[in-house]
C-alpha cells in the first residue's frame, strides 16, 4: 500500500500527456500537517492538486463499497473530512469541498457507475 504512490508516479511519468499528474499522484498521500507519505510534505508543500484529490478521494472511499468496508452516507464521509481537516487535510480544500452542492456530488456519483 506505502510503495502506490511511487508506482504509480513511475506508471503514468511515461505518458506525456499525464505529466501534470505525476505531481499528484506520486503526492496524494501526504498528509497536512506532515505524517504522511512518500516524502513527508507538509501543508502547501504539498501540491494542491494532490491537496484536493486527497478529500475528494476520501469523499469515494467513504461513501462507495469498498472490499474492506460498506458504502456511508455523505453525513458520515463530511463528519470524517471535517475531523481530519487541518491534520490530513488542507482546511480551504475542505471548504471549498464543503461548499459543492449535494445535489452535484449526487450527481457525479451516479454518472460514475453508469455503464
Amino acid at each position: 500500500m506505502r510503495r502506490h504512490p511511487e508506482i504509480g508516479k513511475q506508471l503514468i511519468e511515461k505518458i506525456p500527456f499525464l505529466q501534470g499528474a505525476v505531481p499528484i499522484v506520486y503526492s496524494h498521500h501526504e498528509k497536512w500537517d506532515g505524517s504522511g507519505y512518500p516524502r513527508g510534505l507538509r501543508g502547501e508543500e504539498i501540491p494542491l492538486g494532490a491537496r484536493i484529490f486527497m478529500v475528494v478521494d476520501a469523499f469515494d472511499a467513504i461513501t462507495f463499497d469498498r472490499p474492506y468496508s460498506k458504502a456511508q452516507p455523505f453525513e458520515v464521509a463530511k463528519a470524517e473530512i471535517k475531523r481530519c481537516s487541518g491534520k490530513h487535510f488542507d482546511p480551504t480544500v475542505v471548504t471549498a469541498f464543503f461548499n459543492v452542492p449535494e445535489t452535484l456530488l449526487e450527481e457525479i456519483r451516479r454518472k460514475s457507475v453508469e455503464p
